[in-house]
């Protein structure tokens, strides 16, 4: 039992990490990708969009 109690800590620990990684992962995408239009945007005069989105409601 203790050590089937063992491997269900590690495997949810690895879970967690993979959850965080991704969400890390996201943001950072996300990042680079809202850089890439607002230089875009600079780039063809235009003004970058700086809607602040708060939630899906936005």
């Amino acid at each position: 039992m203790l050590a089937v109690l063992a491997l269900f800590c590690f495997s949810l620990r690895d879970k967690i990490n993979y959850a965080r990684w991704f969400k890390q992962w996201e943001a950072d995408r996300k990042a680079r990708r809202d850089a890439e239009l607002a230089a875009e945007a600079r780039a063809n005069g235009d003004e970058p969009k700086t809607e602040s989105k708060t939630g899906p409601w936005s």
